[in-house]
């Protein structure tokens, strides 16, 4: 059994969207105000699009923020499953069509190839991240980190110190390369972005256990080290 840690229960997207959105806004700000710069990881999927909208239109200092992707398949960065393209799509317009990108695809043709450098083109960033977006899926995968994959490659991904990891799903299309566990809890902040009410099933089963390869979400949920705050809404 996992503690629940911080959940906020909205009546409708727009209501989380909006103070989400709200919320990260003045982290990165007052993350640029203390340090000069701050950091924010995001994921892909369709369930963030409008709160890259919200967000984009914010009022601070986006050429100070640095933003990157919590994982991304290996595919070219204009191919319609790109968390890269998603993200200049959607993020990166508007105000924040100035904060400085760093995808995760690089010019190698496999993740495995391509995870050195990636790594490399990451360590300007500033760090710890001071905010991470993470979403989940019906198995509860988060990142790249799937139970269908390999066991080794996922246990790899659960417990490498490296950045990085490169990981095939057993169940879903292209090799990927992922943020590991230790890159995602080196953050300040961590939001578990969820909608509707299957994903609120998949959560409450999530905290029944604490087998992390049979829910990878677990992973996060279940650790002191950076705080997570949970958004749900129906």
């Amino acid at each position: 059994m996992i503690k629940e840690s911080v959940f906020k229960s909205f009546d409708n997207k727009a209501a989380l969207e909006t103070q989400l959105a709200d919320r990260i806004a003045n982290q990165l700000q007052e993350a640029v105000d203390a340090r000069g710069k701050a950091s924010l990881v995001v994921s892909g999927g369709s369930t963030p699009l409008k709160l890259f909208e919200l967000l984009s239109k914010k009022a601070i200092d986006w050429n100070d923020v640095y933003i990157t992707l919590a994982d991304e398949r290996w595919v070219d960065n204009d191919h319609s499953d790109s968390n890269e393209r998603l993200v200049r799509n959607n993020l990166l317009q508007n105000r924040a069509a100035s904060a400085k990108f760093c995808g995760l695809k690089n010019m190698y043709s496999s993740p495995y190839e391509g995870q050195i450098m990636t790594t490399e083109q990451l360590t300007h960033f500033p760090k710890p991240f001071d905010v991470v977006v993470l979403g989940m899926g019906n198995d509860g995968h988060t990142c790249s980190w799937f139970p269908c994959a390999d066991a080794k490659e996922l246990e790899h991904a659960l417990t490498s110190d490296d950045l990085c990891v490169a990981v095939t799903p057993g169940n879903a299309p292209h090799a990927r390369i992922s943020l590991s566990k230790a890159g995602i809890l080196a953050s300040r902040q961590i939001y578990l972005h969820i909608v509707g009410e299957q994903k609120l099933d998949v959560y409450r089963q999530a905290l029944a256990d604490n087998d992390s390869s049979e829910m990878p979400i677990r992973a996060v949920l279940d650790q002191h080290k950076t705080p997570v705050d949970v958004y749900w809404s129906a």
